[in-house]
């Protein structure tokens, strides 16, 4: 259902930012950690219409990886919790404010902590 992410020039900045502290290379590895940090939110993302004004863009199945069912899965069922409708605009609508609510939080990760904190989550993570 979604084909294209495009992300706001923020979150661009955001993530420059992010990949800077962290080592991590990858826009999609990030946008994945901070869509799934954003879902482990018990309220949604404020409803607002986020720019798409960066030069930022990637298909889903590069933002998802061989995951990218999953994540979809994930996002319409926070939509069904959410009480939004799983058609495609509002799907499109809701992971882009998941999207950037989850960078804004792991860039304040960044910020209020260690400068290598989200690094070392990162790496004890990984098998």
């Amino acid at each position: 259902m979604i084909e294209y992410i495009r992300l706001s020039q923020r979150a661009k900045d955001q993530l420059i930012t992010l990949k800077r502290h962290t080592g991590i290379a990858n826009w999609n590895v990030l946008c994945r950690w901070a869509f799934c940090l954003s879902l482990s939110e018990s309220a949604g993302p404020r409803d607002e219409d986020i720019p798409t004004d960066s030069s930022v863009e990637m298909t889903w199945r590069t933002f998802g990886g061989v995951n990218h069912e999953v994540y979809l899965v994930l996002l319409k069922l926070r939509c069904h919790k959410d009480g939004i409708e799983i058609e495609e605009k509002a799907l499109n609508r809701a992971f882009k404010q998941h999207l950037q609510r989850g960078i804004g939080y792991l860039n304040k990760l960044i910020n209020t902590k260690d400068p290598a904190f989200l690094s070392k989550m990162v790496n004890q993570s990984l098998p």
